[in-house]
């Protein structure tokens, strides 16, 4: 008979957002709440589905000191899952080893807390019978710079095998380097399932024998990369006695994205305001009845460029924006607008004129110009002077699109060349 459990990792709860501290009371108090909203959906989640047990892979709190708010909402939670007979089982990681304070020091029956001095071994029990055996450690301290992984064994008894760790598989430069491991090292006999946690981004790195998955936090953090976007927990479909499908399946309760916009073809503020507004829009729809932080990049050419550099101009933007949704639910707080734009060029302008940068104009439309070989000139000009490190990089370069190449090294030098002050009069 089949059955499903539930992998969680990275709860951070009670999780400070200080980089949103100009938020509106109303977001900042939904940001409060959002990791702990998040651990009630895992929650709800495991119950409703009927899960035959919750893991818990590291980092349940934001910091060794753990909060007292954190500490009672997560025992909240576990009463309710105790109550209804679904063991949890977890492991703590670097940001919550176990030497923090434990303001809650008794657990409800099932639930069970790794420790750090070894691997242990627990079996779950289903309807009578035994059906899986987790097998976890704890972080005793911060900064575990040991693989754990090469402690766990798989035990012979039977069941599905499921190894329960807080690790970096393969170097990820996004998080610390804590209990670092290649796939390796986990695809190996023995273990059915690997329940990961320390990247926030859900993974999957190795499908069957065994399963190596990240669940990935269950709330974005803040707007770097790695916590943008949809969070989630895994539900694990277990048929036969092996895993056949995972399933992940959002928790957030405030989404953090980004959106890059080239202002080339926008004519004014208005246009660009219309664009932003459009991408924000669409945004909305996905996290359902959860709120946005949103951050716009600004890139490309354009005649925006002059009004953005205007006295107050991207900073009434981002104003303007925010009064846009105000009020709304679920809600959408523009945190900042970011400028990498650049001054528009008018090649034909340039061309007219008799100074350097029509010169340039000249070279380059010669070298584009069907009937001359820019390839040839760049490989007797350019890479000649290339490191000897780039220079067979700058080769696949050029052999792909010589004209490309030179056009792209207009613009560039032009963008140099041309740069003006901006005019707001």
């Amino acid at each position: 008979m089949g059955f499903c459990f539930v992998h969680a990792a990275d709860l951070h709860l009670d999780t400070p957002y200080e980089g949103v501290g100009t938020a509106s009371p109303a977001v900042a108090e939904a940001l409060r709440e959002a990791s702990l909203g998040a651990f009630d959906e895992v929650v709800r989640l495991t119950l409703e589905r009927g899960a035959a047990f919750l893991l818990i892979a590291g980092d349940v709190y934001d910091g060794a000191e753990r909060g007292v708010r954190a500490q009672l909402r997560f025992l909240s939670g576990l009463r309710r899952l105790s109550a209804a007979g679904v063991p949890v089982f977890i492991v703590h990681g670097n940001h919550d080893p176990l030497g923090g304070w434990p303001g809650v020091r008794e657990w409800p029956a099932g639930v069970h807390v790794f420790g750090a001095s070894e691997v242990e071994v627990v079996p779950v029990e289903r309807g009578g019978s035994v059906v899986a055996h987790v097998h976890g450690i704890s972080y005793g301290r911060r900064d575990v710079t040991e693989d754990l992984s090469a402690r766990y064994h798989p035990t012979t008894a039977p069941g599905l095998k499921i190894a329960l760790l807080h690790c970096n598989v393969g170097g990820d430069p996004t998080h610390a380097p804590y209990s670092p491991c290649s796939l390796d090292d986990l695809v190996r006999p023995g273990f059915d399932y690997w329940a990961l946690g320390h990247i926030h981004l859900h993974q999957v790195l190795h499908e069957g024998a065994p399963w190596v998955v990240y669940a990935g936090g269950t709330q974005g953090r803040s707007l770097k990369p790695s916590e943008r976007g949809e969070k989630s927990v895994c539900v694990v479909h277990v048929e036969g006695g092996a895993v056949r499908r995972v399933e992940p399946v959002p928790v957030d309760r405030v989404r953090f994205a980004a959106v890059e916009v080239d202002v080339g073809g926008l004519d004014d503020l208005g246009s660009l305001r219309a664009r932003l507004q459009a991408e924000a829009e669409s945004l909305r729809v996905s996290p359902g009845d959860g709120g946005v932080v949103l951050r716009a990049l600004l890139r490309g050419r354009g005649p925006v460029h002059a009004d953005l550099g205007c006295a107050g101009g991207v900073e009434g933007l981002v104003a303007d924006l925010r009064t846009e949704f105000e009020g709304e639910e679920p809600f959408l707080w523009w945190e900042s607008v970011r400028d990498h734009t650049r001054p528009g060029l008018d090649l034909d302008v340039i061309r007219a004129r008799d100074d350097f940068s029509a010169a340039v104009v000249e070279r380059a439309d010669a070298l584009i110009a069907a009937e001359a070989d820019p390839g040839g000139f760049i490989s007797e000009r350019v890479l000649p002077q290339a490191p000897r490190k780039a220079s067979g990089l700058a080769q696949g370069i050029l052999d792909a699109d010589a004209r490309s190449l030179v056009a792209d090294a207009r613009a560039l030098a032009l963008g140099l060349l041309e740069e003006e002050s901006v005019s707001c009069t």
